[in-house]
C-alpha cells in the first residue's frame, strides 16, 4: 500500500494513474502503484485539460453554416467558426446525414474515421461512430492500420494470420534464459513501449530488454539511429543505408545457403516454395546472386561483417525482430516476408527464444507473458455498404472518385465521397504528404469531426462536436493485451458544453428518428454493465476467473494470472505441423506464396524480394538526405502536442531535427538553429539537434507536431507529412510508405515566423442582441 492508494484511477494509452482531484480539476496524475517504469506522457493533459485549445461548443464554419454543404472548402483552416447550441448542431448534422445518403447514398459517406481516440472499452470514439452510421444505412470504411498495413495485407499469405503471432510473439522470459544472439532490424526502442493500445498497467519492456541484456545475450542493431536500443545493454550496432534491410537479410541468406548452414530438414518439414526462391537467391533467374557482396554494395554494411553476422546466427539461438517501421517504406510487404524466411533457414522457429518477432517494444505487449482475456466490446453492428479503402490511401479515395486500385488480390473502386466524418483521429498527423492532401480536403461537400481540441483537423473541419476527455466520463480499460483490467473513474464534469460521444450520437440519432436503435435503451452506464457482465460470461467459458461488477468497481482494478510457462510462438506447429497446422494453403510457413503469384503484381511476386524505393530514382543528387520520421518520445503520436511535456521538448518552439554533425558542418548547420527542410513535395521549419548517434545521410524527425502551414504551404511547426510520399506500399497492401523519403536541409535565413499550431480559430459567438468576435 502506498499514500495514494485510496485516489481514484484513470487510464490512458501510455498508462495507469491514479488522480489528485482539487476544486474540479485534476491537478495531478501520479503513477500507478504495479507500474515499474511509468510513462512521463500522462502529466501533459494537465495544462491542456481546461487550456485554450479546449472546443467549448459546437461550432459550424462561417461559409459553410452561411452558404450550405460545399460552399468555400478553400477556406477549410482560414474561416472563422460560429458557435451554435446542441439543438442546432442535431439539427444540421442530421439533415446533412439525410441528404448525402438519400441523394447519393450511404456510400457516399466516408466514416473510416482512423486514429487511436483514447482507451476505454466504451468511450471508443470509432466503434461509437460506426454503431450510429451502421443505424442509418452504413458508410464507406478503411481497412489495417498506419502502423503496418502492409504487413497485415502480406502475413495472413505466409503465416495464415498477421494479428494472432502479433500478440503471441515470444516473451522476453523465453528469450532471457534462451537467446544467445537476438539480432534487431530497426531496433526495440523503448520510447514506442511507452504505449499500448487499449491501456497498460504496467509497463514491462525497460525490465524485459535489461534483464535480457544482463544475461549471456549479445545484441545486434541494425538501424540508422544508434538511440533505437538502449545504451544499457550494449551489443553491436550496424547502420545501414535506410530501406535496405531486405537486402541485408538476402545477403544473410545466401551465405547460409552457400556455406551449408541453413537447415534444410527445418525448410522441408515446415515450410514450402523454398525451391521456388532459392534460384532468385542464388541468381539463377536474374543472374544477380544476393551476395553479402551484392548486399554490401546495396546497404553500405561490410560484406565480411554480413557473413560473419550470418555464421554467427547459424551457431547460436537467434532470435530476429522486426520492427514495425520497417513496414512503412516502399515495398514495406518484403521485409517481414524476409525475416521470416531467414529465420525459417536457421531452423529455430518455434523453440523457446528462437525464431523471429514482430517488433518488440513496438508497444509495450510485444513479447509479454500473459493470459488474453476475451473481453467484450460495444457491438458496431453490420455495415451494408461494401466499399472501403486500404487506409492509407484516403487522399486518392478524395481526388480519384470511380478510378479503379488493386488491393490483396482484388481491384475495387474509389467511391464519390460527399461528407467525411472523423472521431478520435488526425489524419493531419498520419497521412502523407499534406499539401497534396490539403487540395483532396477540398473534395467533399461536408466535413464533421468529433473533438476536444483545437487540432489541425478540428480547425480543417465544417462542424465540429466537442467531446469530453478521459478524465470526464466513466469506463472500463480492458483489452486482450494487457493483464490489468482499469476502472477508469470520471474525474471532473465535461468541459464548457462538450458531450461524451455516445451523448453526442444519441442527440443526432433522436433527431434522425433511429435513437431506439443506437442506443438499444440503455443508458452509458447501463452499456459498461453489460460490456463487463459478457467479459465475466466469456473468460468463465475459458476458464478466467474475474471479480463481478461491484468488486470490480469497488477496488478500482484486478490482474488476471499469468500463464505457467513462458510463451513460445508457433511453439505446437513445431511440435507437431499436422496436428497444427497454419491457416495457409498448404498448412505450412509459404515462402513462395502461389496465391500471391497468381495476383500477377509486378511489385510484390510470389516470393520475397529486392526492389529498390521508388524515391530513389533521379532524387538522390538534389535531396541527398533520407529522412526517419518515427514515433515520438513525448506524445502519442500528435496526441498532447500542445501539452507541458510535448512543449517542453521542442527547439524553437518547433519540433527538433537530428541531424549528424559532418552533415551539419557541411551546411554551416548549430545546434539549435532554425532550419528548412524540403523536397519537392514540401517544406518545414526545425530546430536543428547535432547528434553523432545517427549515421551520417541520415536526419531524423518525429512525428506529432500539429500541421501549422503558412500561406506558400511551409509547416512552420515542423511536421514530417509535408515531406513524406504519399505511395502505396504496393498493390498488395497499399499501406503507408512515409520512411521511403528523401529530403535537404538548409539553414532558414529569415526571421522564423511564429508557430500558431496551438491558437484556436476565431470564433464568433451570436446573441441575441448582439455579435461577439473572439480570437
Amino acid at each position: 500500500m502506498t499514500e495514494h492508494d485510496d485516489l481514484p484511477l484513470t487510464s490512458f494509452h501510455w498508462g495507469t494513474y491514479r488522480a489528485w482531484v482539487s476544486n474540479g480539476r485534476v491537478q495531478d496524475l501520479l503513477a500507478f502503484e504495479h507500474d515499474k517504469d511509468p510513462s512521463p506522457i500522462g502529466p501533459g493533459i494537465l495544462d491542456a485539460q481546461h487550456g485554450p485549445t479546449r472546443v467549448d461548443a459546437p461550432m459550424v464554419r462561417q461559409s459553410w453554416l452561411e452558404g450550405g454543404p460545399g460552399t468555400r472548402p478553400d477556406l477549410r483552416g482560414i474561416d472563422p467558426f460560429v458557435a451554435v447550441s446542441w439543438e442546432e448542431a442535431n439539427t444540421l448534422v442530421a439533415a446533412e446525414l439525410n441528404r448525402v445518403r438519400h441523394g447519393f447514398g450511404n456510400r457516399a459517406i466516408f466514416g473510416g474515421s482512423y486514429g487511436w481516440a483514447s482507451a476505454g472499452r466504451f468511450h471508443h470514439a470509432q466503434s461509437q461512430l460506426k454503431r450510429f452510421l451502421n443505424c442509418i444505412g452504413g458508410f464507406t470504411g478503411s481497412k489495417f492500420t498506419y502502423s503496418f498495413a502492409a504487413a497485415e495485407a502480406m502475413i495472413p499469405h505466409v503465416l495464415g494470420s498477421f494479428r494472432a503471432y502479433l500478440d503471441t510473439c515470444t516473451s522476453w522470459e523465453s528469450i532471457r534464459d534462451n537467446t544467445r544472439l537476438f539480432v534487431c532490424f530497426g531496433g526495440v526502442p523503448l520510447k514506442n513501449g511507452q504505449i499500448s493500445q487499449g491501456g497498460t498497467g504496467c509497463h514491462i519492456q525497460r525490465d524485459g530488454l535489461v534483464d535480457a541484456g544482463t544475461a549471456d545475450i549479445h545484441f545486434v542493431k541494425i538501424s540508422p539511429l544508434k538511440s533505437d536500443l538502449l545504451d544499457e545493454v550494449g551489443g553491436e550496432w550496424l547502420a545501414p543505408r535506410p530501406n535496405t534491410d531486405v537486402a541485408l537479410m538476402l545477403g544473410l541468406a545466401h551465405t547460409l545457403q552457400t556455406e551449408g548452414l541453413s537447415d534444410r530438414a527445418f525448410l522441408d518439414r515446415y515450410t514450402t516454395g523454398f525451391a521456388h526462391f532459392l534460384p532468385y537467391l542464388m541468381g539463377e533467374t536474374d543472374g544477380v546472386a544476393k551476395s553479402a557482396d551484392w548486399a554490401a554494395e546495396i546497404c553500405e554494411i561490410p560484406a565480411a561483417t554480413i557473413r560473419a553476422l550470418a555464421r554467427r546466427m547459424a551457431a547460436d539461438r537467434t532470435m530476429i525482430s522486426v520492427s514495425w517501421s520497417l513496414t512503412r517504406q516502399d515495398h514495406g510487404e518484403q521485409p517481414f516476408w524476409m525475416a521470416i524466411t531467414l529465420a525459417a533457414m536457421l531452423g529455430q522457429i518455434g523453440l523457446p527464444g528462437g525464431g523471429f518477432g514482430f517488433g518488440y517494444s513496438a508497444m509495450n505487449f510485444i513479447g509479454g507473458k500473459f493470459t488474453i482475456l476475451p473481453g467484450a466490446s460495444l457491438p458496431q453492428g453490420e455495415n451494408p455498404v461494401n466499399d472501403f479503402i486500404p487506409v492509407a490511401r484516403i487522399t486518392d479515395l478524395l481526388l480519384r472518385p470511380g478510378e479503379p486500385f488493386d488491393f490483396d488480390g482484388s481491384r475495387h473502386e474509389y467511391p464519390d465521397i460527399r461528407l467525411v466524418w472523423w472521431a478520435g483521429g488526425n489524419p493531419f498527423h498520419h497521412h502523407q504528404d499534406l499539401n497534396l492532401m490539403m487540395q483532396a480536403w477540398q473534395k467533399p461537400e461536408t466535413i464533421i469531426v468529433n473533438e476536444w481540441c483545437w487540432n489541425p483537423l478540428a480547425k480543417r473541419a465544417d462542424i465540429v462536436l466537442p467531446c469530453t476527455t478521459p478524465l470526464e466520463r466513466q469506463d472500463i480499460a480492458m483489452t486482450p493485451r494487457d493483464p490489468y483490467v482499469v476502472s477508469m473513474s470520471k474525474l471532473t464534469d465535461p468541459y464548457e458544453q462538450a458531450r461524451d460521444d455516445f451523448e453526442i450520437l444519441a442527440g443526432i440519432a433522436r433527431e434522425m428518428g433511429c435513437e431506439e436503435a443506437f442506443t438499444e435503451g440503455r443508458t452509458q452506464l447501463e452499456w459498461q454493465r453489460r460490456i463487463y457482465d459478457q467479459t465475466v460470461q466469456r473468460a468463465s467459458a475459458v476458464g478466467i476467473t474475474i471479480p463481478d461488477y461491484e468488486s470490480f468497481l469497488e477496488k478500482g482494478w484486478f490482474r488476471i494470472d499469468d500463464p505457467a510457462d513462458p510463451i513460445v510462438m508457433l511453439s505446437d506447429f513445431r511440435a507437431d505441423p499436422l496436428a497444427n497446422p497454419l491457416a495457409t494453403p498448404s498448412g505450412r510457413i509459404e515462402i513462395f506464396s502461389g496465391t500471391v503469384a497468381e495476383f500477377g503484381y509486378d511489385d510484390c511476386p510470389g516470393h520475397p524480394v529486392w526492389r529498390e524505393p521508388y524515391e530513389w530514382l533521379g532524387k538522390c543528387d538534389h535531396y541527398p538526405l533520407h529522412l526517419i520520421s518515427n514515433q515520438p518520445k513525448d506524445k502519442l503520436h500528435s496526441q498532447l502536442d500542445h501539452g507541458g511535456v510535448s512543449r517542453a521538448g521542442k527547439v524553437a518552439g518547433r519540433e527538433p531535427l537530428h541531424i549528424h554533425p559532418d552533415d551539419a558542418a557541411v551546411r554551416g548547420l548549430k545546434d539549435r538553429d532554425v532550419v528548412r527542410v524540403f523536397n519537392d513535395r514540401g517544406a518545414c521549419l526545425c530546430g536543428a539537434v547535432l547528434d553523432a548517434s545517427i549515421r551520417p545521410g541520415v536526419v531524423q524527425m518525429s512525428t506529432g507536431a500539429w500541421y501549422d502551414p503558412d500561406e506558400t504551404g511551409l509547416c512552420k511547426h515542423g511536421n514530417p507529412n509535408v515531406l513524406t510520399r504519399d505511395k502505396g506500399t504496393s498493390k498488395l497492401g497499399q499501406g503507408p510508405s512515409a520512411h521511403s523519403c528523401l529530403i535537404e536541409v538548409e539553414l532558414f535565413n529569415e526571421t522564423p515566423p511564429p508557430v500558431t499550431a496551438h491558437e484556436p480559430p476565431s470564433i464568433v459567438r451570436l446573441q441575441p442582441s448582439e455579435t461577439e468576435t473572439k480570437t
